[in-house]
């Protein structure tokens, strides 16, 4: 299946992309109900990390991160923050979630623990400044789903495979699209929104200090957010992507196959192996070379 085949269909059949992708999921053996029922449950451990590390610090197993969420919260209500309303929240939201992650706390993968805090995020901040019905919230949700499928249809969604750009570059794809689709966008204009998001990521590595999902994943997350917003923002306001959906999920496939294994997950390069990262590194597993 390609984006381009679910725009027709979409068009066809008047669909959005989220009653596109349930029909899709009821056409091979499952139930409207069902898939709702799915879509709730995800959405309330969502709204639970979210919060989570907002009202007060949340550490990370390790020691190394922990209270940026707190600490941002605190920042954005007293109205310092230099972002809009949305964005401001969404940021919060992102770093609430990964923190959630990092502390071994219940998230939802979407698609990845590294890159869990994107799609929430934004899909929450939008939906509570901007008074979305639950049902439209779902259904975002399922198009956020349809988007990451094809991206692990025709590409990656793990770093190991295909460097961050496959976990927090697909993440902001999902949510672009998602946000677009709540907001009342086309499923052209979701799919435009999602290649932006992509190709604003693209090539992006994945160098976990001391190998775990903290440092710079957390805060890879908020920038993932930024993205995902400005991303749906141009496709709202009728920008298309030059380069479509299909044609740009191709070029981060072949980009993440040209990355070195350095890059991707191994914490063999990029910020893991920093004069910091390696001690970092010290700290949690003692100089065991």
């Amino acid at each position: 299946m390609t984006a381009k085949e679910c725009i027709a269909r979409a068009e066809a059949e008047s669909l959005t992309l989220g009653a596109l992708s349930l029909a899709i999921e009821s056409e091979n053996g499952g139930s409207m109900e069902n898939s709702f029922n799915r879509l709730s449950a995800m959405l309330s451990v969502m709204e639970a990390e979210v919060e989570n590390a907002l009202t007060a610090p949340v550490l990370s197993v390790s020691g190394l991160t922990g209270g940026d969420g707190y600490l941002y919260e605190q920042y954005r209500k007293n109205g310092s923050s230099l972002l809009g309303q949305i964005p401001a929240l969404a940021a919060a939201y992102a770093l609430s979630a990964s923190e959630t992650n990092a502390a071994m706390g219940r998230i939802v993968a979407c698609p990845t623990a590294g890159s869990c805090g994107i799609v929430p995020a934004c899909v929450l901040a939008v939906s509570r400044v901007r008074n979305i019905p639950q049902e439209k919230v779902l259904e975002a949700l399922a198009c956020a789903g349809l988007v990451g499928m094809l991206i692990d249809e025709h590409a990656s969604l793990a770093g190991a495979q295909g460097g961050c750009q496959a976990e927090c570059g697909s993440a902001a794809a999902m949510a672009a699209a998602a946000v677009v689709e709540m907001m009342g966008g086309s499923p052209k204009a979701a799919f435009d929104a999602a290649a932006i998001a992509i190709k604003n990521q693209l090539g992006l590595v994945c160098d976990p200090v001391a190998g775990l999902v903290e440092i710079p994943c957390i805060k890879r997350n908020v920038g993932g957010v930024s993205v995902a917003l400005s991303a749906a923002d141009l496709a709202l306001a009728g920008i298309e992507s030059k380069i479509p959906f299909d044609d740009t999920v191709d070029a981060m496939n072949r980009v993440g196959r040209a990355l070195p294994a350095a890059l991707r997950e191994t914490a063999l390069g990029g910020l893991a192996t920093t004069e910091t990262g390696k001690k970092m590194r010290e700290k949690v597993f003692g100089n065991d070379k």
